[in-house]
């Protein structure tokens, strides 16, 4: 099934999904490596990465929601695609809270508390990203039907006339 919002040929989800995970990872590395003694401009820089990873992660969750909306229903694709759309929902608002809890605190350093609302918005990232894979790579979600191995560049219009492969019989 071919993705539904695109860019210069490239399914536009799964280049916006990569910003907020490396995002909200390194802001939580940043908080361990704060809380277990080290420069104290990192809690601030972890505040900021949340920050923006909240926001990358919405504009990921709004992209890929064109292509979950395309899947047909009662298909595993679709199961897995609500799953996965679950998981990211509940990731942003893990880190959402994180970051309202430290938004007017008088420190942004996060602490135990926060720092365990974090691991467990990654542990649940982790598992929706192999529902994203799983998605792709083995449910072909999001992936030109005209894909293989000597596939033209997408940058290249079709010619008129010339059979897609997906419609050959």
């Amino acid at each position: 099934m071919e993705s539904r919002l695109k860019v210069l040929g490239h399914p536009v989800h799964p280049m916006l999904v990569m910003f907020p995970v490396a995002l909200l990872v390194t802001a939580t590395i940043f908080d361990i490596v704060d809380t277990a003694g080290g420069p104290n401009f990192l809690a601030e820089v972890a505040y900021w990465n949340i920050t923006v990873g909240l926001i990358g992660g919405l504009l990921a969750a709004v992209a890929g929601a064109f292509d979950l909306l395309a899947i047909p229903a009662g298909t595993r694709a679709k199961r897995v695609g609500v799953t996965h759309a679950g998981a990211n929902l509940a990731v942003i608002l893990l880190f959402a809270a994180v970051w309202a809890v430290r938004l007017n605190a008088d420190s942004r350093a996060a602490g135990g508390a926060l720092i365990a609302i974090e691991v467990v918005g990654l542990a649940l990232l982790g598992v929706s990203a192999w529902l994203g894979g799983e998605l792709v790579d083995r449910l072909g979600v999001g992936v030109d039907r005209d894909a293989h191995l000597d596939a033209p560049s997408s940058l290249r219009p079709h010619a008129a006339g010339q059979q897609r492969i997906g419609d050959m019989r």
